[in-house]
C-alpha cells in the first residue's frame, strides 16, 4: 500500500499566496477569487467581495438571481466551501488561514438573502454588524472556531456570525 504525504505549505507573501491559489481550483474558491489575497483585513476584503457578487447580478438580472437562486447558491456554496476550505487548510499547513474567505462570502450572502431589498444604508449597517461579529467572535461563535476543525469548521462560526447580524436586524426591526 503507498501512502503519499503532501507537504504543508506555510506561504507568507502576496505573491507567493497568488501563485499558490491558483494551482488549484480549491484554492482559487477557498481564497474567493483573489479577494483573500489582500494585505490589509482579507476577511474585510472577502466580505466586500460577496457584498459586490450578490448586488451586482442581483440589481442586473433580478429575474434570474432570485430569493430560491441565492438560497440554493448558498447551500450548494457552504457545501463545496467545506471541501475547498478543508482542502486549501490541508495544502497550506494552516487549518484557517487569514487568506481563505469563502465562508465570508456565503455567510454574508446569507445576511444579504433575508436583508434584501434594503437601502444602501442598511446594507452598510449589516456589512459592519457581520465584520464585527465575525472579529470579535462572541459565544459561541469563539467556541466553533477554536473547536470545531475542517472546513466545516471554518464555514461554521461565520454562518453564525451571520445568524447573529439577522438577529440584532429582527430585533431592530420589530421595535
Amino acid at each position: 500500500m503507498n501512502i503519499t504525504v503532501r507537504p504543508t505549505l506555510k506561504v507568507k507573501s502576496t505573491a507567493a499566496l497568488a501563485q499558490f491559489m491558483l494551482a488549484h481550483p480549491a484554492h482559487w474558491l477557498a481564497q474567493g477569487f483573489g479577494s483573500g489575497l489582500s494585505p490589509v483585513m482579507p476577511g474585510t476584503a472577502g466580505t466586500l467581495m460577496g457584498w459586490a457578487l450578490f448586488a451586482v447580478p442581483t440589481g442586473l438580472w433580478p429575474a434570474i438571481f432570485t430569493p430560491l437562486f441565492w438560497g440554493v447558491a448558498i447551500l450548494a456554496g457552504f457545501m463545496i466551501g467545506i471541501w475547498a476550505c478543508d482542502r486549501t487548510g490541508r495544502d497550506m499547513g494552516v487549518a484557517d488561514h487569514g487568506s481563505m474567505v469563502w465562508d465570508e462570502i456565503i455567510a454574508f450572502w446569507l445576511v444579504l438573502l433575508f436583508l434584501m431589498p434594503a437601502d444602501f444604508a442598511t446594507q452598510c449597517a449589516a456589512f459592519l454588524w457581520f465584520r464585527l461579529f465575525d472579529m470579535v467572535k462572541p459565544p459561541p461563535i469563539r467556541f466553533f472556531d477554536r473547536h470545531v476543525k475542517g472546513g466545516f469548521g471554518v464555514m461554521w462560526d461565520d454562518i453564525v456570525a451571520a445568524f447573529y447580524t439577522l438577529l440584532l436586524f429582527a430585533f431592530w426591526r420589530a421595535a
